[in-house]
């Protein structure tokens, strides 16, 4: 629905004016029902009772759980913990064990001279991408580092740490080959878990991390950018 999305963007543009608006709205309302009263025409809608619930009613049963909806969102909250990919690597490494002391013999050859053997280095989770969060505007909000996690060789994990963002209708999280937001070609990681808090997104196996540039929060039905975080390589 592109005319939502539009009065959303339309509503965030006035965010930054919002007390003067909501003064301004509230002196119109007072002056409009104290101009209806001195016409009296409180009487009149009181003599057309049935007239006035044929139309409210049904507006109040539309209007409602529209409103709900699209509104609700802004104030409610989530939290929510998830253990990162690196503890959980270096929980299931164990503890490290020292090498039992090696006992040569007493006329053992002399390998001073040998050839080393050369030794493969187990694979550590690692950190390969990391970008902070910033709002798409005053009224968007957003916060926290996006870090991408390459837990076992080719494998990623998408990580939100100490992330908040402004709750929304429908708010997904992608990754996509833009910084800046939402293009063609975002792969869509699912629902967004919370709007504050630690939690990871598993990226499909098939997906190349290398030709994505940054991590959106997404409303996926209004079509508007919350949140982004341009994500660059780890040195």
């Amino acid at each position: 629905m592109p005319v939502f999305g539009d009065l959303e963007r339309f509503a965030s543009d006035l965010y930054p004016y919002r007390w003067p608006i909501t003064i301004a709205a509230a002196t119109l309302l007072i002056a409009a029902i104290a101009f209806a009263y001195r016409r009296s025409w409180h009487h009149a809608l009181w003599r057309h009772k049935l007239a006035m619930a044929l139309v409210v009613v049904p507006a109040l049963a539309l209007a409602a759980p529209a409103g709900w909806y699209t509104l609700s969102p802004f104030w409610e909250r989530s939290h929510l913990e998830e253990a990162s990919p690196l503890e959980a690597a270096t929980v299931d490494a164990g503890p490290f064990e020292a090498a039992p002391p090696v006992i040569e013999p007493a006329h053992a050859p002399d390998s001073s001279n040998a050839p080393a053997t050369p030794t493969e280095s187990p694979f550590m989770a690692r950190i390969t991408h990391r970008g902070q969060f910033q709002g798409a505007d005053d009224f968007h909000f957003g916060r926290g580092q996006a870090q991408l996690i390459e837990r076992v060789p080719g494998r990623y994990t998408l990580r939100f740490e100490d992330f908040s963002v402004r709750n929304g209708p429908d708010l997904f999280v992608y990754l996509s080959p833009d910084e800046d937001g939402y293009i063609d070609g975002a792969v869509n990681l699912g629902e967004l878990k919370a709007t504050d808090g630690a939690f990871n997104y598993e990226v499909p196996a098939d997906v190349d991390v290398s030709q994505f540039r940054s991590a959106i929060v997404w409303c996926k039905r209004f079509s508007v950018l919350f949140a982004a975080a341009p994500l660059e390589q780890v040195q």
